[in-house]
């Protein structure tokens, strides 16, 4: 059975690219638009992983992490922030809420792959 991943994101083109470079890589991709409707979608469904954008309207990727961190099957899932953020405390904030990793926007599909891969794998 494929890893299942929560791509949390506003941007359509930027979870299209997730999408797609994931979904190529034999992964399961499930979309959110934002921080609140991933974590509906997370509190229904079970994932191995959950990709998240920190600047999003009604929820951020930080109080969504947050929330996730607080329900037990999310207490010890990968959550990488993936972000145009990347000063140093952006950085510690995601750390400090729980973030397992960060990837900064713009980013190649090989990097975003090397590091699922690596998280996944943890």
């Amino acid at each position: 059975m494929p890893k299942r991943i929560l791509a949390v994101d506003d941007s359509a083109t930027m979870r299209q690219l997730v999408k797609m470079t994931l979904s190529r890589a034999g992964y399961e991709i499930v979309e959110a638009e934002d921080g609140s409707k991933g974590l509906e979608k997370a509190s229904a469904e079970a994932f191995d992983l959950v990709l998240s954008d920190i600047n999003m309207p009604v929820m951020t990727g930080i109080d969504l992490l947050r929330s996730l961190r607080k329900l037990p099957q999310y207490k010890f899932t990968p959550i990488v922030l993936v972000t145009t953020e990347s000063q140093a405390e952006k950085k510690q904030e995601g750390k400090a809420a729980g973030a397992t990793g960060w990837i900064v926007k713009p980013f190649e599909p090989e990097q975003l792959l090397a590091v699922v891969t690596k998280v996944l794998r943890c």
